[in-house]
């Protein structure tokens, strides 16, 4: 595709542009889409748009970012417009302190993660529908955080293939409990073409964006591929991203768990949710542990 074109037609050569995410790693699958960073101190939410038969997720940014986990969706960013050369200090700057910026940004998940795992708690205590929800959110996090320590950016679609081929150390053998309990081990075709309809819906009534396009063509791109664990993980990693942008209002949206329940694949045992919030809580603790004695 071509990106400078792209840039010209969408009007988008007054601001900085940088291209980024796995287009310019040796990462990518043919069902990845291209994410391109427009630096116009926009506070808008991404924008979909398909060009020459690809999709472009259009990332409205800041040059006054502060927040480690964007911060690092920056790092090795092709440059495409810079009259300013602003964009290309501040990638300097990111360059510098990249390993302090995975640090926190791992830190930081481990603590969410410790959250939604009290959250997990605290719903079944509660018979909240939306205990296993919190839990799922939990190991998700976990991953995160064990990707970011390996200096791994986030990327739904390869953390499971590069979480496996980690080598063996005191933090990476947390990865076993990640497989553990985000469920991969269901992973069928079937249940995964359930999962991916009510992922769409979920994604359609959160973001409003058209994402649900590359959901299906990532999905379609996995089951060809015969892909199904990566295909399940990836699933439950955009509902994630979804659950959290509504945490502080699930009292209001009860009615949602209808498709959570099946767009997370959730579990129904609150006595196995329970062991597995366990498992990751003390996970994480030995992992900030090792962090901090570092």
């Amino acid at each position: 595709m071509n990106i400078k074109k792209f840039i010209e037609e969408n009007g988008l050569s007054g601001h900085p542009v940088g291209f980024g995410g796995c287009r310019i790693s040796n990462l990518s699958f043919d069902s990845c889409d291209y994410d391109v960073f427009v630096f116009d101190e926009k506070s808008e939410s991404d924008k979909i748009i398909k060009c020459d038969d690809e999709f472009v997720i259009l990332h409205h940014a800041s040059m006054s970012e502060t927040h480690s986990e964007k911060l690092l969706q920056y790092d090795q960013m092709q440059i495409i417009h810079d009259e300013s050369w602003d964009l290309r200090m501040m990638l300097a700057k990111i360059r510098e302190k990249h390993a302090s910026l995975f640090s926190d940004f791992a830190k930081n998940c481990l603590i969410e993660s410790q959250f939604c795992c009290q959250k997990t708690i605290q719903a079944i205590e509660s018979s909240d529908v939306f205990a296993p929800c919190w839990q799922k959110c939990a190991t998700f996090y976990l991953a995160d955080a064990i990707s970011s320590i390996n200096h791994q950016r986030s990327s739904p679609s390869h953390m499971l293939d590069l979480l496996r081929k980690l080598e063996k150390n005191s933090i990476n053998g947390h990865v076993s409990i990640v497989t553990q309990t985000v469920g991969i081990e269901r992973a069928t075709p079937t249940l995964l073409e359930r999962m991916l309809k009510s992922t769409i819906g979920f994604s359609d009534l959160i973001e409003k964006n058209n994402h649900s396009e590359i959901i299906q063509q990532k999905h379609d791109f996995f089951v060809k591929n015969s892909m199904l664990s990566d295909c399940y993980f990836y699933l439950g990693y955009v509902n994630k991203e979804n659950f959290i942008k509504i945490k502080h209002t699930l009292n209001r949206k009860q009615g949602l768990f209808h498709i959570l329940k099946i767009a997370f694949d959730v579990e129904a045992d609150f006595n196995l949710l329970k062991q597995q919030s366990d498992l990751v809580q003390k996970s994480c603790n030995e992992i900030l542990e090792i962090l901090t004695s570092a």
